[in-house]
């Protein structure tokens, strides 16, 4: 099931005569909602699973945390997650992740308060990665690819190119 918004554009006629009471000016809302997908979700190439590869910026470096797009994360995570574990991130609060490095041979896991996922500014979301940046080295202009493992629930990571 795909993950999108619902804008509300008409109140319920109990809230339209709230609002005209209050002689306040009526706000479009919009909340996240289930619809059933057209296609089913990618497949995942075991060989290359980097769905969302981008390149490190000077900021993202200094911040540790990386800037994802709302097309992104719609549709190679949240389509993986159930409503409310979506929801939760969308409404503003951040949530624990888990990364799974894969740069090396040896996979390691990798679980702290600096690695998370919230919301960013202007529909973008916005994923810790402390311990990734300092313990990689990570630099200006390094590639990184990530996808979201379904059968583990952890965002998979490599450094594919510095």
């Amino acid at each position: 099931m795909r993950k999108t918004f619902y804008y509300s554009f008409l109140l319920p006629k109990a809230e339209e005569d709230a609002v005209a009471a209050r002689s306040v000016s009526c706000q479009v809302t919009r909340g996240l909602v289930e619809i059933r997908d057209w296609y089913p979700a990618p497949r995942i190439d075991p060989n290359n699973p980097w769905q969302i590869r981008k390149p490190i910026t000077s900021n993202e470096v200094v911040t540790t945390e990386l800037t994802l797009s709302h097309d992104e994360m719609f549709e190679h995570v949240f389509r993986y997650w159930t409503l409310d574990m979506a929801s939760h991130v969308v409404r503003g609060n951040k949530c624990s992740v888990i990364l799974i490095d894969y740069t090396d041979d040896m996979p390691r896991k990798i679980q702290s308060e600096s690695v998370f996922l919230k919301t960013g500014p202007h529909d973008t979301y916005i994923l810790g990665l402390g311990d990734m940046v300092r313990g990689r080295y990570l630099n200006p202009g390094d590639e990184v690819g990530l996808f979201w493992d379904m059968r583990s629930g952890t965002f998979g990571f490599k450094l594919l190119r510095r």
